[in-house]
This record gives C-alpha cells, structure tokens and sequence, in this order.
C-alpha cells in the first residue's frame, strides 16, 4: 500500500492540463494501486495456484509502473532524479515477487 500512496503522489504532480499528462497519470494511477490490490489478493488466494497467478499479476503490474516512468522521465515531465528511489522500488519488488512466484511453483512440485 505504501508503494501505491507514493505512485499516487507522483500522479499528483503531473500536468493534468496536457493530454500525455492526463494519460499517463490515469494509466500510472491504474497500474500502481493496482500492485497493492493484487499484492492484497495474493496473499487471500485459494490455492498455490491461485497465489501464483495473483503474485504474476503483481509482477506485470509493477512492470507498467516502471514503463509510466521511465516514459514520464524521457518525455521530461519529471526528473530521473526525482523518481529513482520510486523506480528503484518497483524492481525491488519485481525482485521479491519473482522469488516468491519461483518457490511457490518449487514447492507445488
């Protein structure tokens, strides 16, 4: 959830006024609380299935956001500077949910 309160504080600072801010806000919106929601199912899921195809979810959301802002950052709407530690946990937890999403499939064999 914390990562979904930051991504929505990035939101907050784009230029709503242009057409590119307001898509790439509402797209960055979507696929950044959508982390926490997914992430929140996950961990409700009703099988090691489940919880794999919830954790993937996760993973291909939390890859969106890294793509809304290294798009943000080449369209110089904000700085590299300004969103690192932002981007450098979206690998983070790219990093973990990979891990996860591998033991679990270990563990179902």
């Amino acid at each position: 959830m914390q990562f979904a309160l930051r991504v929505l504080e990035v939101v907050n600072v784009l230029p709503a006024k242009t057409l590119k801010g307001r898509n790439i806000s509402d797209q960055l919106c979507r696929s950044g609380t959508s982390v926490a929601a997914n992430y929140r199912a996950a961990a409700r899921a009703k099988s090691p299935a489940d919880f794999i195809h919830k954790m993937g979810t996760v993973e291909e959301e939390t890859d969106e956001v890294l793509f809304w802002l290294e798009l943000i950052v080449r369209s110089e709407m904000l700085s590299a500077l300004r969103l690192s530690s932002l981007m450098q946990e979206a690998n983070e937890i790219i990093a973990i949910v990979v891990t996860s999403i591998r033991t679990a499939k270990r563990n179902l064999k």
